[in-house]
């Protein structure tokens, strides 16, 4: 799963790397990022299909036969084994695919007592795309849209398999046109991006538990830690910290 991410690059190697028409909305650099917040999102609109366009969406798919919003606290990861057969995701796979932006996710080292969070990015600290479904929603009682999105995940790349048993598909660069293409209806062809490319390079260190708290930010938390000695239940992140989901 993937439950934390930063995304800190300058809008530059935005345009260059993901191909965006413009830079609207802005994007201001965060190092904690959490579900139920607003993440940064590139995808196609079937009116406009060559204009890649960025947008910011709200980190929790919320189908659009849901009957209020508080579903996508639970749909804020998507498992790519089954993204055909959930009713929460089947429609916006065939239809609604993004590209969620990120310089780095954080995964938690399980163990039996504290979990130590990992700071896990390109060995080329070059910005990347992870694999996302995005969806429409209209409140039925006062008409609100809500545009959202989840991550989906897949088996870990054997370089961070150590850490946890699963991880965000990261799509290359090659794979961006036919994964945002609203007309491409052949999702059985795109599952074979599903398995982490042999290519793929990555780096994980160990960093400090202030990334447990949703509400600590800044640089400092992607600054590499010795890993900690086990602690207690109350080091980890819990719902009042914004917990991972």
């Amino acid at each position: 799963m993937c439950g934390r991410f930063a995304f800190y690059s300058p809008h530059e190697a935005v345009v260059r790397l993901f191909g965006v028409a413009d830079l609207a909305p802005d994007v201001p650099p965060r190092w904690n990022i959490a579900p139920t917040t607003q993440v940064p999102a590139v995808r196609v609109l079937p009116d406009d299909p060559a204009t890649r366009r960025l947008a910011l969406l709200y980190w929790g798919l919320v189908p659009g036969w849901a009957k209020d919003r508080s579903i996508g606290a639970k749909l804020n990861n998507a498992r790519s084994e089954t993204l055909r057969e959930k009713p929460s995701f089947r429609t916006a796979y065939q239809r609604r695919r993004c590209l969620v932006l990120a310089d780095g996710y954080y995964e938690w080292q399980r163990s039996t007592a504290a979990k130590q969070p990992y700071y896990i990015q390109l060995a080329s600290h070059e910005p990347f795309a992870m694999a996302g479904l995005w969806e429409r929603w209209r409140d039925p009682a006062g008409g609100e849209v809500l545009e959202s999105c989840t991550l989906v995940t897949t088996a870990p790349a054997p370089s961070i398999a150590f850490i946890h048993d699963r991880m965000p598909v990261i799509l290359p660069a090659g794979a961006f046109g036919e994964w945002l293409d609203p007309a491409n209806g052949n999702v059985e062809r795109l599952e074979r991006l599903f398995a982490p490319d042999p290519a793929l390079e990555l780096s994980a260190r160990p960093v400090g538990r202030l990334v447990n708290n949703a509400r600590n930010e800044g640089p400092a938390l992607i600054e590499p830690v010795a890993p900690a000695p086990a602690a207690g239940p109350a080091d980890e992140p819990g719902p009042q910290q914004g917990s991972l989901l």
